[in-house]
């Protein structure tokens, strides 16, 4: 999980642990990095999904989906998107 203000750190570890708690690996970027670096960072160690969270995210209870080829999935609300993830894993893409 990127998010894009410190602020939004709580968000995401919220996140961060529903998805350990459904059996997904997950990450949050807590570093002091930019925003872009974030994002760069998350590409070079090769992660399938990077999980966008900003002000608008927060505020809808969702995340913005990127896959690994910077493809932008778009906002989903976070239990939407553990079912997609659980749907992935099952149908093993």
């Amino acid at each position: 999980l990127i998010p894009v203000h410190a602020r939004f750190n709580d968000y995401c570890e919220e996140v961060r642990q529903k998805l350990h708690n459904e059996g997904f690996y997950a990450d949050v970027d807590l570093s002091k990095a930019t925003f872009q670096k974030k994002v760069r960072n998350a590409q070079v160690a090769q992660y399938n999904f990077q999980l966008v969270v900003g002000e608008a995210e927060v505020n809808n209870g969702s995340v913005n989906i990127r896959t690994r080829e910077n493809t932008v999935e778009g906002e989903k609300k976070v239990d939407e998107m553990i079912a997609m993830f659980k749907q992935l894993r099952d149908e093993y893409k």
